[in-house]
């Protein structure tokens, strides 16, 4: 009888059962808790990355300032498009941006060598220029401002009580009382309202009373009916009456 032939088995006995395991050796899958709240959000304000321009963060909001970002992008490419992101190549500015300020004026002659000696950009130097001139109107805008409550506190005829003083100033100077440098003392102490008064209380000291002369307000009688008003049988009867042409008197020649 033939010996059967046998193959060899490899060094792993289990052959094709290798790698199969028992139930005892396969791990249970842990139970997994998903949990359905919404997460908290913190009061914690987000800190800007140190990537992110400062200029472009808005630190109430602890956000980026997209809008910023997004117009400052415009307006950069429409300065590129437009070449005022460089100094003009011939030297020659556009001075645009100074408005109606006149080409004598020192400020605006220092402004347009300064741009060319340095050769700054048409940007910057309208950059420059804008904000210097929305300075120079806002002063004058305030400076203004004040003047007319200045002339206010002097009364209805602020116009005429400054004109007169202003001539009485002159007068001292023509007679030689003064010189120029009095006068500009004058001028200084003379810039407010209560200078003004000061100097007539001065003045009234040796020459007495003043008179002065405006014009009628609009509207306002005339000093012929402010007598006739005096002359009307209810100045002395009706208090009302009487009190408002007084009130009209003292507009009428308020010193």
């Amino acid at each position: 009888m033939e010996e059967s032939k046998s193959q060899p088995q490899s060094e792993n006995s289990e052959g094709l059962l290798a790698g199969i395991t028992s139930p005892t050796d396969v791990v249970a899958p842990q139970e997994v808790t998903i949990d359905h709240r919404v997460p908290e959000e913190s009061d914690t304000p987000a800190d800007r990355p140190a990537w992110w321009p400062e200029n472009f963060w808005k630190k109430e909001d602890a956000e980026p300032d997209l809008e910023a970002i997004a117009k400052s992008w415009t307006d950069l490419r429409k300065q590129i498009s437009q070449g005022k992101h460089k100094a003009p190549v011939d030297g020659n500015y556009d001075y645009a941006a100074f408005g109606s300020v006149p080409d004598t004026d020192p400020v605006r002659q220092h402004v347009e060598g300064w741009a060319k000696e340095y050769g700054v950009s048409q940007a910057a130097l309208d950059s420059l220029v804008g904000k210097v001139v929305e300075l120079n109107a806002s002063k004058a805008e305030v400076s203004n401002f004040n003047a007319a409550e200045e002339k206010k506190s002097l009364g209805a005829n602020s116009d005429a009580i400054i004109k007169g003083m202003v001539d009485w100033a002159n007068g001292l100077v023509n007679k030689g009382v003064w010189g120029p440098d009095d006068f500009n003392e004058f001028k200084v102490m003379g810039g407010t309202a209560n200078g003004i008064k000061a100097l007539m209380k001065l003045r009234q000291s040796y020459e007495g009373r003043i008179q002065m002369n405006s014009a009628p307000i609009d509207g306002a009688p005339s000093k012929d009916e402010l007598y006739q008003m005096v002359s009307d049988p209810r100045y002395k009867t009706d208090v009302s009456y009487r009190a408002k042409v007084e009130k009209m008197f003292a507009a009428q020649f308020q010193n």
